[in-house]
């Protein structure tokens, strides 16, 4: 079977969704499938080009037998409201001239957001007689609506137009989390399909205490992690702020994203010795981090609901770390961790956080349980289980 991929992000890229586009190619490349991936150059979440790949229009590269075709398009340094659609646009008309230009695939997976690539990928199939399935990471325009990045009004109303054409031109149409599919249901989508982010499998967890040690954090210390992409919706300032009131507590901002300098900036003005912001670590640093962890922060900004679904919580889980979920009470990661018994929830306001923050660093036992929970909880989520059957619907959608 001849699949291509079409997407934004892929590898290097290390955070969101470009180790899932990667790895779905590469498990389909094992199973003797022909696989293409149709992105960009690299360049999140530092939302920076590097310096080799910039004015380049296209280039091809074989990464672990997968035939990656990278595509010119506009990197914003600030990435506002206008400046995200044409960043989206600009990949969207480069990708789609490059997609017209290669051999026809009998099914594509098409990565959303962006929005308008369901559109582009409609046009493209009806071009080459090649279906297609969405597979949709984030509800954007409800996410937009929810953050307060847009405003109700007309251009809300043209995006979810062209969501509803989008999920109508797909032969199926694939959504991460079960608080998705909810929405889509209701709004009566049709062909839908549960395909989760999936945990990788990396064996077992490395020895705990190497990474405190070489830090200088004592055993006592109670340390907080969050590592990822520092952006909008993570809304890591109000994280800062409630460690900053709190003594004996540690927290270690691990990533880089869109926010990080303003999260830097906030660090130096309150003064927050207890506060260390670090860049992104290799794997091997990163498991070591993380096993060190009493308990590891998700966090949302208000308004997010159930539009998307933080996929760093299988990277905690899998590791047994228990997670502190600050999110709205009707968010779909508020939903998972307290039904799964994976942490402590805490909605995203700032005493309600420093009474939790207190809680959990006088009453650690109350996380004992959430280690053997998240182990079950991660079963169901392993690659091994999530990507044959999501292989099985691209023969099925690939046969018509």
């Amino acid at each position: 079977m001849r699949v291509l991929v079409w997407g934004i992000n892929y590898d290097p890229e290390q955070v969101g969704i470009a180790p899932y586009n990667a790895a779905l190619c590469e498990y389909l490349a094992r199973q003797g499938h022909d696989v293409e991936m149709v992105t960009t150059f690299p360049y999140y979440p530092m939302w920076k080009k590097a310096e080799k790949d910039r004015g380049r229009l296209y280039r091809s590269d074989v990464i672990r037998n997968v035939r990656v075709r990278r595509c010119w398009h506009f990197v914003p340094a600030q990435p506002s409201g206008f400046e995200r659609i044409m960043h989206e646009a600009s990949f969207v008309y480069t990708s789609f001239l490059r997609v017209l230009s290669l051999r026809r695939a009998d099914v594509m997976v098409v990565v959303s957001p962006p929005l308008l690539l369901g559109a582009a990928a409609w046009l493209a199939g009806a071009l080459k007689r090649t279906p297609h399935v969405l597979h949709v990471q984030d509800l954007q325009p409800d996410a937009a609506v929810g953050l307060g990045i847009l405003e109700d009004g007309w251009f809300i109303e043209v995006l979810r137009a062209l969501e509803r054409f989008n999920y109508g031109a797909a032969a199926r149409v694939s959504v991460i989390s079960e608080g998705m599919l909810r929405i889509l249901e209701k709004r009566g989508v049709k062909r839908l399909l549960h395909f989760p982010n999936w945990i990788v499998a990396n064996g077992p967890a490395p020895a705990r205490g190497a990474f405190r040690q070489a830090r200088g954090i004592g055993p006592g210390e109670f340390l907080i992690l969050y590592s990822g992409n520092i952006g909008m919706k993570q809304g890591l300032e109000l994280i800062v702020e409630a460690v900053s009131r709190i003594d004996g507590i540690r927290l270690i901002i691990c990533g880089d994203g869109a926010g990080r300098s303003a999260v830097a900036k906030m660090i130096d003005a309150n003064g927050s010795r207890n506060v260390t912001l670090l860049p992104l670590q290799p794997d091997a640093e990163y498991r070591r981090m993380m096993v060190d962890a009493d308990v590891c922060v998700i966090s949302q900004r208000s308004g997010g609901g159930a539009a998307f679904f933080p996929s760093k919580l299988f990277s905690c889980v899998a590791l047994g770390r228990p997670v502190l979920a600050v999110a709205d009470a009707e968010s779909e990661l508020a939903r998972v961790v307290q039904e799964h018994g994976l942490g402590v929830w805490v909605a995203p306001e700032m005493d309600a956080l420093v009474t939790a923050l207190r809680d959990l660093q006088r009453n650690r036992a109350q996380l004992e349980n959430c280690e053997a929970n998240g182990k079950k909880f991660a079963e169901r989520y392993e690659e091994a289980r999530v990507l044959p059957r999501f292989e099985a619907v691209l023969r099925e959608v690939a046969s018509g």
